[in-house]
């Protein structure tokens, strides 16, 4: 991708960081956007910024471009399209920011109303404003690619709540949209989702990090935990798409990591395969206690 131009969003951290990061290692431009600087947080309250993304960017051998964007502001998208100026030949929308506003365990109407249409607005409304401005530089001229980024390769209900249900199954219905739209263009639309993410945040969570994960597995995490993945095995298939000339095959589509794998044959980061996909079939579908599985075999 050396002369080609990216935009992330929601690549502070997460999904969005390591996409970010995959896309300067094929030699790209890319645009990290998001709202945490060095100079000033997001609600969300991490350390993360965007400046250490646009880093890792420039580490992998691309071009980092850091641009603070909060994508439920019009004008703050204004701004970034006047910023990029040009062609976009990869757009991957990966807007969340709704982790502080679930509440787990609870039935929908105890929930708190002003969290669930918090997380839904601002997964949502973020990535239409987000498509409204941008979309103009990516069909430009043919051969785009926009990516949406949610959580689930399909619209069956796993929680953790409502809100977060119609939150996720409405990014792959634009994803789905995108891939009629943009096909009048001579563009690709489509979606991709990660498995179970050992993202910043869910080390935190866990009280792990990236070298001691296995810890956690049926302690401070799920025994489902065996079978996660880095934020970076999306990112490589999101990298392997934008590399792809026939990626117009997977228009409309919501891909998931390990189809993704699948298809492109890369590997994580420690050279395993993770196939989250398979233990949910093979595993949770079919009533095996997790315990009782050899997660060994899902990687």
């Amino acid at each position: 991708m050396a002369g080609k131009v990216a935009v992330v969003t929601g690549a502070t951290r997460g999904c969005g960081r390591a996409i970010a990061v995959e896309l300067g290692r094929l030699g790209a431009t890319v645009y990290v956007t998001g709202r945490t600087t060095r100079e000033s947080a997001s609600p969300m309250g991490r350390a993360e910024t965007i400046e250490e993304t646009a880093e890792l960017v420039d580490a992998a051998g691309g071009h980092g471009v850091a641009v603070r964007c909060d994508f439920s502001s019009v004008s703050d998208v204004d701004a970034l399209r006047a910023r990029i100026g040009g062609r976009v030949h990869v757009l991957v929308d990966d807007v969340w920011g709704g982790d502080r506003f679930i509440e787990w365990d609870v039935p929908y109407w105890e929930a708190d109303l002003d969290k669930a249409l918090a997380m839904v607005r601002g997964a949502v409304d973020t990535h239409l404003i987000a498509l409204h401005r941008l979309l103009p530089l990516v069909v430009s001229e043919p051969g785009g690619l926009v990516i949406e980024v949610t959580d689930g390769d399909n619209d069956d209900y796993v929680g953790p709540t409502i809100g977060y249900h119609v939150a996720k199954s409405s990014i792959r219905a634009i994803g789905r949209g995108l891939g009629v739209e943009l096909a009048k263009f001579g563009a690709t639309g489509m979606a991709v989702t990660p498995g179970f993410l050992r993202s910043e945040a869910m080390l935190d969570i866990f009280g792990v990090t990236e070298g001691n994960w296995r810890d956690a597995v049926g302690k401070t995490a799920p025994l489902d935990f065996a079978v996660s993945e880095t934020p970076a095995y999306v990112g490589r298939g999101v990298a392997a798409l934008a590399t792809d000339p026939e990626v117009s095959r997977f228009a409309g589509r919501t891909l998931a990591s390990w189809t993704l794998m699948h298809t492109y044959g890369f590997t994580d980061v420690d050279g395993t395969r993770p196939d989250f996909g398979r233990w949910l079939t093979e595993v949770r579908g079919a009533g095996i206690d997790p315990a009782d599985a050899d997660a060994a075999r899902f990687r």
